[in-house]
């Protein structure tokens, strides 16, 4: 881990209990570093049904299309991440090194590769040598344990600062069911995935179809909603897992999206998800401040999308946001070259409580001291009416420092 913690962190960590179904270990297998944790083995007992996306680049990385073709099985036994390298753009080498580590993963766990899932985080464009860490991830498969959360969560860090957990409990007809989740994510983060990992696991027994429609449904307004820098990676993969295991405590078997039975279970997922998303914003490489930007007002909710990621993702923006500069001007012409219908004359512009523009020019109540006591919070809330209809939309941001430009010029050094 990285000795300086981002001061936008949570103050404790969660802690994740095992859970009925999965077991976890992980090893320092030299992938990038010598004596750092990269290697993870998530082994279920049973198989699992499985969920996923992934992300929307054209140049995907090979584990990436190895995990879209698994998919639609809709089964796992084993989840395999490495950190330190991505493994794309790898060509023909990157195939053959998802492959052999899904045939070791699946001969260690005793099941068929389609139900071997993979992940890989790091530098794009060197070639991943699988044959290096395959005898690690077979004594892995043999040192599993059910109480292996926070070390999975540090073993799929790249330039994060800190771990990313989360985990809560809720009722399905009456039983109790947990979900237990993990992320990775600081830099080349925006929405369709972000370079982020993600892997939610829950003891519920629910069927793939069903857990693909929460996670396409629950996606879009959480991971979909961040943005750190604007760039979206080759690797952005968030997996969502049912064991099953919960059963044997009587909860029942889920077949449908529909089912009222899942009410709290899909509010308490989401709820889940957004945390671990927001952890990311918080980790934004050289952040120190989290950015809320809520925009309404537009022609739709898309739309409103669209305005709120032109602001989020505008380097005056955020490099204002890092000055505790209250320059609203900016979010002004964030809003103007978005592309959407904005009414010019009907714009209204709030940081915090504060309202700064109004009816197409500067509130005639403003303070400027008054916007800058906002500014040097180290969370920000910036709110837009564009004043053309009732779309609304929130994203969340960081601002742009300048050990941003420090992390990433030094990234492969």
């Amino acid at each position: 881990m990285t000795a300086k913690i981002s001061p936008l962190a949570p103050q404790t960590l969660a802690h994740l209990p095992p859970m009925d179904g999965v077991r976890i270990a992980t090893a320092a297998a030299g992938i990038k570093y010598a004596d750092r944790t990269d290697l993870l083995l998530m082994r279920f007992d049973a198989p699992a049904s499985v969920a996923g996306v992934f992300t929307q680049s054209l140049c995907a990385s090979a584990p990436v299309e190895f995990c879209r073709a698994n998919l639609v099985g809709g089964r796992a036994r084993a989840l395999v991440v490495n950190s330190g390298n991505a493994n794309a753009f790898t060509g023909r080498k990157g195939s053959e090194a998802a492959e052999i580590t899904a045939r070791v993963a699946s001969a260690a766990v005793g099941c068929p590769t389609e139900e071997v899932f993979l992940a890989s985080t790091g530098v794009i464009g060197e070639p991943l040598d699988a044959d290096g860490f395959s005898d690690t991830l077979r004594d892995l498969a043999n040192a599993t344990d059910t109480d292996g959360w926070s070390d999975a969560a540090e073993a799929i860090m790249t330039t994060d600062t800190y771990p990313k957990l989360a985990t809560c409990q809720v009722m399905i007809d009456g039983v109790e069911v947990r979900i237990n989740g993990i992320a990775k994510g600081a830099g080349m983060i925006a929405p369709d995935m972000a370079t982020m990992l993600s892997f939610v696991v829950t003891d519920a027994d629910i069927a793939p179809d069903v857990l693909q429609t929460l996670l396409a449904d629950g996606v879009g307004d959480t991971f979909n909603a961040i943005t750190v820098d604007s760039d979206t990676s080759t690797s952005d993969t968030l997996m969502l897992f049912a064991t099953g295991a919960a059963t044997a405590r009587g909860a029942p078997r889920i077949t449908d999206a529909h089912d009222p039975r899942l009410a709290s279970f899909v509010t308490a997922l989401h709820a889940l998800m957004k945390d671990l998303a927001l952890q990311i914003v918080r980790d934004g490489e050289g952040a120190r401040k989290i950015v809320e930007i809520a925009v309404k007002g537009a022609a739709s909710d898309a739309a409103a999308k669209i305005i709120a990621l032109s602001i989020a993702n505008s380097p005056l923006v955020k490099t204002a946001i890092a000055g505790e500069d209250a320059n609203w001007g900016r979010i002004v012409m964030a809003v103007g070259k978005a592309g959407e219908m904005a009414s010019r004359d009907r714009l209204q512009i709030w940081f915090g409580d504060i309202r700064v523009a109004v009816d197409g020019e500067r509130d005639p109540d403003y303070s400027e001291d008054a916007a800058s006591a906002v500014m040097k919070n180290p969370e920000i809330a910036i709110t837009v009416d564009v004043g053309v209809g009732n779309g609304r939309s929130t994203v969340w941001t960081c601002d742009l420092t300048k050990d941003y430009v420090a992390i990433n010029g030094d990234y492969r050094s």
